[in-house]
This record gives structure tokens, C-alpha cells and sequence, in this order.
């Protein structure tokens, strides 16, 4: 097991005064370590003592330092204050005002650590293709860059918008406008440290600004890559970057960093298509210090027109594409590549695979039960029993039974929406993570579903990983996971953006519904039960008291963002569809909403932020995307593996939650750590960490970081 390397000041802090730092306060473990343990920090305590005599309480630290390493491993606590039960009505406090999100706005939501200083920040956009109007008698906004200025524990975003340089244009306009930006994720693409960004627009319909006499448009600008100069401040890259796909159509809808071939640089998989437009999804592959290259079909990602029907049954033809993501489902070190498709198209899924040390992806969306479920039945959709009261004698039309709505409006295509390709969903986000707790990764859609559509439409549901090395998914339904949401006879499931936290720390990943943009939609909180369920997989939804209450919850964002030691939520809105909704009306603005979690500290957690680097068995992506990571809680009975992985953004237009991992130990005082790093030799380091602390770790290192860090 490796060491732990603290830094000396955290070394003195606990010879000395048996504190933990940060979010939780423990005890002195001492009468429980080895006996080199014991040597060590005795050795360790005299020559320190002796040497702070000498010189002081620096050479003190650095002799005390040197002869607990010479004497046993270094002394971790092993013994935490017993857990406090915390005697609370919700789960959630708004924070909105208090965290200084007043007056801003949108329903994409992305969080990064911007500058470097380990607290996560927070980006927002209204959604759509919009250029934000700067100057002048009338400013128009639509993008906000939030830095979180915490000090003195108390939390404070500020608007960075303008600094950040986010928005900087190439083309030269009447007004000071900003860049339109839609899809927006984060990742270090050059190894330098910080975060880069990728910002996508839909080069189709530029925005207009119609401020001024004569209206302009905003047409020189596409999607770009902007690098960031370690303080939050970006720069566009050059002209002819390939990523700006000026030559042709470019219509994202998600992205997803991730390192396809675990060469230690970050590639890029999109998502493209969106509502109506099948279109090719692209990966651009780094070939090191952030050039991007767009390697689609060398890395057998093709897809194809829409030109039969068996290509579209097959899950073959291009999608409609309105998220993306990648991650490992079958842990071979390879992430599978994914997209959710609009339209009832199906969704795709591509797994990876290695032969002598080239990675080529094949098809699995149909074969694996991703693309679509299994429910075929095209008779509940009320427009198609329109057509088959008109047309008694088409095929398969005399058992259908009469329609419930009025049938001025043709909407069925008889030869085409009885086939398998057009029984699906309208996904936006797609989750991949251990949600049953037994170590490898399950999936989770989200849906626009509606009653009308009949059960053929595919609902919001988990898939199961069967763990295999080609995986499948089973599909036990919301009924038998406890996840039944009640409707009347009419209904709409608006169900765009999802997220898991694990809220109580309990060590089981929670999950987060966002249902928008229809009459009765709101967010949903489902507990994950299974700890409690003998390991079988259930979910409690919690109730508007319970959790909370946040209508047409559109945009999600996930993290510990007042540095406490549990996760909490900042969530968006929209106001599509007002009208006459009594029962969710909208509210009267975009305004993003903050809610700071209150009870997760009532269990034990610890804090995880992995970077990469050089290691010899190869280099790791700067930010560790693609590293695995698995806690084993200690001294206790009856806790599962808890299994995460580092991810470089997902879902609906650019969807990124807190890049450090936030995992709940339950009971746990302490917790051995094996982490699996995303290089060529698929390096591994394990170690034993103390609940209440937060750690950066690096490929062969770990260190405590202090609070300020």
C-alpha cells in the first residue's frame, strides 16, 4: 500500500494537535497503529521536538518529518467523532440571494474550477444560439462566468463574465456583443494545467441583433476551442483550428472530453443533430499540445444516411443526436462512446476495444438494448389510431382500439412508425454510473415523453449493466425500482437534464430529474435505496418537503460548492410553455436557483480531486479523465464498493458537474482508495484516506489539502 504523503504542515497538525482539516474533526487513532507506525511517530515526535528547540519550528517539522519516514509509515487517524444526527425538515436550504446568484439566468449549467484554486465555479446560458449585447442603452444577456470567491467560510459568486474573456468574438460588429455559445464543456486539452473549453454553436441559424439601425447579424463566429491562461481568462485559438468546421455542417448538441486511446491527451466526442437533422456525430482526436483532428471513421465511428429502413432498425444511420457522453462500461480501460437522439430515433452506443495498441469502436446500440426498449407497440400512439379509423383495412389496423382525441390533425406515417427506429424516445441526458452498487456501470435516460405517444414511447429509465465485456442492459422498469411518478389521464414527461448525488453520503448515488417545459413538470429526487434493500436495486422519490420544490427544472449543476463536505445543487428554468399552468406555473424569470445541502455532513464523506502527469506506465491526462476510481470503506460491516469515474462533461448541449469526487462513506472512518489512471499501462495506486479530509491525488502521490487549497 502506498504511503501517504502529507505535506509537513498537515504532518506537524496531527503529531501534534490531532486535528483533522477541513470538513470533519476526528481523533487521534494512535492506540490503534502498527507498531512501526507507533515508532515512527514517536521518532518522528522527539526529533522533531529536539530539532524545533534548535532551529525553530520549521527544522522541527522537516527532522520530525524525516524520522517518522525513517521509523514506520506515517500515522493516519483511525478513530472519527461519533456522527451527530442532524434534526431537519428538508434536505435543502435555498441559497440564491446569500451566494450572490441573484439576476442570473439559464437552463445549461457547467461547473469548473476555473482558476485553479480547487473551489468550484459555475457557468450559465440561456440556451439557444444568442449573442449576448454588451454595451449601449440596452445589454441583452445570455452567458454568465461565476467564480466562487469563498472566504471566511461563507460562499459568494461573483460575475467574471467580462474578465473571463469567454466571450471574445472574431468578427467586428456595431455593437459590443458577445459570442454565441450553446454547448459548453471543460477539459485541460493542452497538459498545462488549467481548463480549457470547448464552446459549440449551430452554424445554421446565426443571431440577428436587431438593436440598432440597420439590424446586424452575428455571422462570423462558429464553435471554438478557448484556452485559459490559468486565471480564468481565455483566448480564442487560431484561425484554421479544425474544431471551427467551417467547410461544413456543424450542428452540435453535446460533448464529452475524454482520452479514447489513453495517450495522455484529451480528444473530443460530440454529439451533432439535434431536433430533425440526422447528422454525423465526430470525434476529434488530440495529437498532443491540444490539436484537435477530426478522426471519426479512421476510429470506425461512421454512421450512415437515412436511406432504408434496415439501416435506421439497426441503429445504424446518423443520429438525431441531443447529448453525449463516454465512459467505461465494461472497465477495460477503453471509455464506450454514447449520444441520446431526439425524435423517437434510436440512440447510439459505441464500445471500444484495443488490438495491438490501436483503439477501434463497432456498434453496439441495438445488441446491447441501448438503442431502444423492448416495447414495440405502436397501437397506444393516438394519431396512429386516427389513421387506422380511416383506414380499417390498412395493415395491422383491425384490432386497434378507438382514439381518445380529436382527429383533425394527421400525424402518422403508417409504413414507417410501426418500425423499431421510431418506437424510441426523445433523450436528452444520459447518465453512466454504479447505480445499483455492484461496481460496474449502469445507464440512465432522460425523456420527453407523452400520454398520447402510448407506452411505446420509451420512458426516463435505468438500465442495468450486466458487467459483461460486451455489456447489455436489462430494464426492470420505474415501477419495480420504486420510481413511479403518477399522472392523470393527460400527462407530459418533460424529463431533459439528470444528475446523480449522493445527498446523504451514505455511499449510494442518488438521482436528480429535470422535468421541464410542460403543465406539472418539476424537479424530482429519487434516494437510492438499495443499501436497504439487501442489495437490490430501489429508489425512494422524495417529496417536495422532503427534498424540494423547483418547477420546470431545467439544468442541473452538482457540487460542494460552499466547501462543507456534502454536494449541493444549483438548478435552472424554463419558461417554454407557460400558459395556463396552475399547477407549476412558471416562475417570472430564468432565474437559476441555489440549494445548499444541510444534511449529507450527518454521515462521514471524503474528498478526492485527481490530476494527472508523468508516470512510467505512461502519461495521464492533466485532468485524470477516464481514471477509475474505487473506495472500499474500512472497519466496517455491510458496505459495498463505492465505483466512480473522472468524466470531462456529458449530456443535453454541455451538462458538467464538480470534477473532484465527492464519496460517501457512510459510517466509515477511514477508506482504502484504488485508483486506475487513464495511461497506457493502466496504472494503479491504492491508499488509505480519513474520512472529513480532501486529497489531491496524483499518479504515485497523495497529499492532504488544506482548507484554502
Amino acid at each position: 500500500m502506498s504511503m501517504i504523503n502529507y505535506k509537513s504542515y498537515h504532518f506537524t497538525l496531527l503529531l501534534m494537535t490531532s486535528l483533522c482539516l477541513t470538513f470533519g474533526a476526528c481523533d487521534d487513532g494512535s492506540d490503534i497503529n502498527t507498531s512501526n507506525d507507533q515508532a515512527g511517530a514517536q521518532a518522528g515526535t522527539q526529533a522533531g521536538v529536539q530539532a524545533g528547540t534548535q532551529a525553530g519550528v520549521q527544522a522541527g517539522t522537516q527532522a520530525g518529518a524525516q524520522a517518522g519516514e525513517q521509523a514506520g509509515t506515517m500515522m493516519l487517524p483511525t478513530s472519527c467523532e461519533p456522527l451527530v444526527p442532524i434534526d431537519a425538515r428538508s434536505i435543502f436550504v435555498e441559497r440564491t440571494e446569500e451566494w450572490g446568484l441573484t439576476g442570473v439566468m439559464g437552463t445549461l449549467l457547467s461547473v469548473a474550477d476555473l482558476d485553479g484554486d480547487h473551489r468550484p465555479d459555475l457557468v450559465v446560458r440561456r440556451g439557444g444560439v444568442r449573442a449576448d449585447v454588451l454595451s449601449g442603452e440596452e445589454i441583452k444577456r445570455h452567458t454568465w462566468i461565476m467564480m466562487n470567491r469563498s472566504s471566511n467560510n461563507e460562499l459568494r459568486f461573483e460575475d467574471h463574465t467580462i474578465e473571463s474573456g469567454f466571450l471574445t468574438t472574431r468578427g467586428t460588429y456595431p455593437l459590443d456583443v458577445g459570442r454565441p455559445n450553446w454547448v459548453v464543456i471543460f477539459g485541460d486539452i493542452d497538459n498545462d494545467g488549467d481548463l480549457d473549453a470547448y464552446s459549440g454553436i449551430d452554424l445554421r441559424n446565426p443571431p440577428e441583433i436587431n438593436l440598432t439601425s440597420p439590424a446586424f447579424m452575428v455571422d462570423q463566429e462558429s464553435s471554438e476551442i478557448l484556452l485559459n491562461d490559468g486565471t480564468g481568462r481565455f483566448e480564442l485559438t487560431y484561425a484554421q483550428d479544425p474544431i471551427r468546421r467551417q467547410a461544413g455542417d456543424d450542428v452540435p448538441s453535446g460533448a464529452a472530453f475524454t482520452d479514447v486511446n489513453r495517450d495522455g491527451w484529451l480528444d473530443l466526442w460530440m454529439s451533432q443533430g439535434g431536433l430533425g437533422a440526422p447528422l454525423q456525430d465526430r470525434l476529434f482526436v488530440n495529437r498532443g499540445q491540444g490539436n484537435l483532428n477530426d478522426r471519426t471513421l479512421d476510429f470506425g465511428l461512421g454512421t450512415q444516411e437515412w436511406e432504408s429502413l434496415a439501416i435506421l432498425n439497426n441503429g445504424e444511420g446518423h443520429s438525431t443526436a441531443w447529448s453525449a457522453g463516454a465512459c467505461d462500461l465494461n472497465l477495460d480501460g477503453i471509455p464506450e462512446l454514447f449520444v441520446g437522439s431526439y425524435g423517437r430515433a434510436p440512440n447510439h452506443l459505441w464500445l471500444g476495444s484495443e488490438e495491438n495498441g490501436q483503439v477501434t469502436y463497432e456498434n453496439h446500440s441495438v445488441a446491447s438494448g441501448f438503442a431502444f426498449d423492448d416495447n414495440q407497440d405502436w397501437t397506444g400512439d393516438q394519431f396512429a389510431r386516427c389513421f387506422c379509423a380511416s383506414n380499417s383495412n390498412a395493415p395491422e389496423c383491425a384490432d386497434v382500439p378507438p382514439p381518445l382525441i380529436s382527429c383533425g390533425q394527421q400525424n402518422w406515417n403508417h409504413d414507417v412508425g410501426r418500425s423499431p427506429f421510431r418506437l424510441g424516445g426523445n433523450t436528452g441526458a444520459i447518465l453512466c454510473e454504479d447505480l445499483d452498487g455492484d461496481g460496474d456501470f449502469d445507464m440512465m435516460t432522460a425523456e420527453i415523453r407523452h400520454w398520447w405517444a402510448g407506452e411505446g414511447s420509451d420512458a426516463s429509465e435505468i438500465m442495468l449493466n450486466d458487467g459483461a465485456i460486451r455489456p447489455t442492459f436489462t430494464r426492470p422498469g420505474r415501477e419495480a425500482l420504486g420510481m413511479t411518478i403518477e399522472h392523470g389521464q393527460t400527462w407530459d414527461e418533460g424529463h431533459i437534464s439528470a444528475t446523480v448525488l449522493d445527498y446523504d453520503n451514505d455511499g449510494y448515488q442518488d438521482l436528480f430529474l429535470g422535468a421541464t417545459d410542460y403543465p406539472g413538470n418539476q424537479a424530482l429526487i429519487f434516494h437510492n435505496e438499495t443499501g436497504l434493500n439487501n442489495g437490490t436495486p430501489l429508489f425512494r422519490q422524495l417529496s417536495d418537503e422532503e427534498g424540494l420544490e423547483h418547477h420546470r427544472s431545467h439544468g442541473v449543476a452538482v457540487g460542494d460548492f460552499d466547501g462543507d463536505g456534502d454536494l449541493d445543487l444549483i438548478l435552472g428554468h424554463s419558461r417554454m410553455r407557460c400558459g395556463d399552468d396552475m399547477e407549476t406555473p412558471c416562475y417570472p424569470q430564468m432565474q437559476v436557483r441555489a440549494f445548499e445541502n444541510i444534511v449529507g455532513q450527518s454521515k462521514y464523506s471524503v474528498q478526492l480531486t485527481l490530476k494527472g502527469g508523468d508516470h512510467s506506465g505512461g502519461l495521464v491526462n492533466a485532468d485524470a479523465v477516464g481514471a477509475l476510481v474505487e473506495v472500499n470503506p474500512l472497519n466496517v460491516e455491510n458496505e459495498h464498493k463505492r465505483v466512480r469515474y473522472v468524466r470531462g462533461g456529458y449530456g443535453h448541449f454541455g451538462q458538467q458537474n464538480q470534477a473532484s469526487l465527492t464519496i460517501g462513506l457512510n459510517e466509515a472512518c477511514t477508506a482504502e482508495v484504488t485508483v486506475t489512471w487513464p495511461n497506457a499501462a493502466r496504472s494503479q495506486d491504492t491508499f488509505t484516506v480519513q474520512a472529513g479530509q480532501r486529497y489531491l491525488v496524483k499518479p504515485g502521490e497523495q497529499s492532504v489539502m488544506s482548507p484554502a487549497e
